[in-house]
């Protein structure tokens, strides 16, 4: 079950992706929020609208799709958290999980342009799983993390290396505007495996990244706890679980983003997150 936010010339609404088509939830009762998408009984309820709505379907190209999340309330990324990555750094793997913020403005649609600032000379591509909180969590064991999520999309998280390194911080460099392309779907918790699905990332069409989440160091459950242990979460709220190995910094020599690349982040069960990248104006 693919829910997304999309468009087809007037206010957003959400529908379900399935078959080339999208079928508008619309004419449900209940309001779609992410705490919602954490209720079985909400999600069987969708499950009849999509097949009562399926005559009314429309081809998913018509729709314009959005970022399924378009104003988190916070973004915390988690950095070197796949063994591969670690490893391309020659770096230990960490004790407990990296956190930094990245912030909601930088949140972009699927198919809209990646800004490259003119400030910048090395922008660079990182495909990684968004976990979307669906209720308020604060000390969650991770026995019970997955009763919080509300459901998993795509984001690629777009680094200004530049700033990165010179800051000797990431918020800078990982808060553009434009930097966080979000989809193009988000499927709900109980439908979809989170540690055991291929992850890529392309640029024009070349395979850059490719891995699985079996890689990852800290997996969804801990970072629920490790980070509603000291903040809380709440619905909206999105983590962005890390990145594989084959990021453009660390290739000999560098490949990063230029104006009139097109990336192409992907994860099993989930899409393929589109988004061209142009030049500062």
């Amino acid at each position: 079950m693919q829910f997304v936010r999309y468009t087809t010339g007037g206010a957003p609404e959400w529908g379900i992706r399935r078959e080339g088509e999208i079928v508008s939830l619309a004419g449900l009762r209940e309001d779609i929020s992410y705490q919602q998408l954490t209720d079985p009984g909400f999600l069987a309820v969708v499950e009849d609208a999509v097949d009562a709505g399926a005559p009314t379907a429309i081809p998913a190209d018509e729709a314009r799709l959005l970022a399924p999340v378009p104003r988190p309330g916070k973004i915390i990324c988690v950095g070197l958290n796949y063994h591969d990555h670690a490893e391309e750094q020659d770096e230990d793997v960490p004790e407990r999980p990296l956190l930094f913020g990245k912030a909601a403005t930088s949140v972009t649609n699927p198919g809209d342009p990646i800004v490259h600032p003119t400030e910048l000379e090395e922008v660079d591509y990182e495909v990684e799983m968004g976990v979307v909180i669906g209720r308020t969590a604060k000390d969650v064991d991770a026995a019970d993390a997955r009763d919080y999520v509300a459901g998993y999309t795509a984001i690629n998280d777009v680094s200004g290396r530049d700033a990165q390194f010179k800051d000797e911080q990431w918020f800078r460099g990982k808060s553009y505007d434009s930097f966080a392309p979000m989809g193009p779907t988000l499927v709900p918790e109980d439908r979809l495996d989170p540690h055991t699905l291929d992850v890529s990332c392309r640029v024009n069409g070349e395979t850059k990244q490719s891995s699985n989440t079996e890689q990852f160091i800290f997996d969804v459950d801990d970072l629920v706890e490790y980070i509603s242990g000291f903040t809380t979460l709440r619905p909206g709220d999105v983590i962005s679980t890390g990145t594989p190995g084959g990021v453009g910094v660390f290739r000999d020599p560098p490949e990063l983003l230029e104006p009139g690349d097109a990336v192409d982040v992907e994860i099993e069960g989930i899409g393929t997150l589109t988004n061209p990248v142009v030049a500062e104006e």
